[in-house]
C-alpha cells in the first residue's frame, strides 16, 4: 500500500476492495469479473459524493496496482504428505 493513502476511511475502503478480490480470485473467478466488481466499487464511491474525487482516484490507483500485481493472485504451494513408516 502506499505511503499516500493516510486517510483512515480509504484504507479500509483499500483492505475491504483487496480482500474481496482475492476472495473472487479464490472462488475462480476471472480478471474480468474481478475488475468489474472493482470498477462498480469505485462508482458507488463516486455516486456517494461522500469522499472527496481526489482521494477516489488515488484508491483506485493502488487498487489497480494492486490487481496488477501477479504475487497477490497466486496459489499457495501446498505441501504434500509424507508417507511415514511406523514399523
Amino acid at each position: 500500500m502506499s505511503i499516500m493513502l493516510q486517510d483512515p476511511q480509504i484504507i479500509r475502503f483499500y483492505q475491504k476492495l483487496t480482500d474481496a478480490m482475492v476472495d473472487l480470485w479464490n472462488r475462480s473467478r476471472s480478471m474480468d469479473e474481478i475488475r468489474l466488481y472493482v470498477d462498480g466499487f469505485i462508482a458507488c464511491l463516486r455516486f456517494s459524493n461522500q469522499i472527496e474525487p481526489y482521494l477516489i482516484h488515488r484508491l483506485e490507483e493502488e487498487v489497480f496496482a494492486f490487481l496488477r500485481d501477479p504475487s497477490n493472485f497466486s496459489y499457495p504451494a501446498f505441501e504434500t504428505e509424507k508417507d511415514y513408516d511406523y514399523f
